[in-house]
């Protein structure tokens, strides 16, 4: 399967590293390229990317703002935030608002055309590592209202749903979630399914964050 991607960035010679880089992958055509998050929205809605490359930082409509209204739309692309900071607020709302995950620029190349793969195959190009570095660094606790409406979101959830998505919140893989909670990894698969079904998100990384606002990933219990 040949991947669509589109490439959204304010710089140019970032863009055309970015082209040069992804374009020499047998299985990724680039459709093309955006200088800002406007010009993001109207390129997906007429090319139709599998994924989309976006910046944070951009003029006139930021890379939030793109991702918000791509991900709203029946047919979405996946998008992978491209970023200089490793937990930067911004790439955090990103994430809330449906983005895949994020890659570094400074990233290898292989690393990126390797996450592109992934995040067109249904996978958060977060690991596990990185998933646990960036709840470790949200450094601002959930406001109170944050917290009760994160909560009162996991309510939804069934006693064993919780407890995985607890798990995964903790940054833990579809592997060491089974080992732990004595289950198959197609049950706990089956469990992160149900969860986003019943909690509106796109992805794991999601469920993270949620589970994070609602202040579980110390020890504390939904009330």
């Amino acid at each position: 399967m040949t991947i669509r991607l589109l490439i959204v960035d304010d710089d140019p010679l970032v863009r055309a590293g970015l082209t040069f880089m992804l374009g020499g992958a047998e299985d990724i055509e680039i459709v093309g390229e955006g200088a800002d998050g406007a010009e993001a929205v109207e390129l997906a809605e007429r090319l139709r990317p599998d994924v989309v490359l976006m910046d944070v930082r951009m003029p006139r409509m930021d890379g939030l703002a793109a991702t918000e209204r791509l991900r709203a739309r029946p047919d979405a692309p996946e998008v992978v935030v491209l970023t200089t900071f490793h937990a930067d607020e911004q790439v955090l709302r990103a994430l809330r608002a449906g983005a895949a995950g994020f890659v570094l620029k400074d990233t290898a190349p292989a690393e990126i055309v390797d996450a592109v793969r992934r995040v067109a195959g249904g996978e958060p190009v977060l690991s596990p590592a990185v998933t646990r570095r960036l709840m470790t660094q949200v450094v601002e606790a959930a406001p109170d209202e944050r917290r009760s409406r994160a909560r009162a979101r996991l309510d939804a959830l069934a006693e064993r749903e919780l407890e995985v998505a607890v798990a995964v919140g903790r940054g833990r893989s579809n592997a060491e979630i089974a080992a732990g909670l004595y289950m198959s990894v197609p049950t706990v698969k089956t469990h992160v399914s149900r969860a986003l079904a019943k909690l509106g998100l796109n992805n794991r990384v999601q469920i993270a964050l949620l589970v994070h606002d609602a202040g579980l990933l110390d020890g504390g219990a939904a009330s």
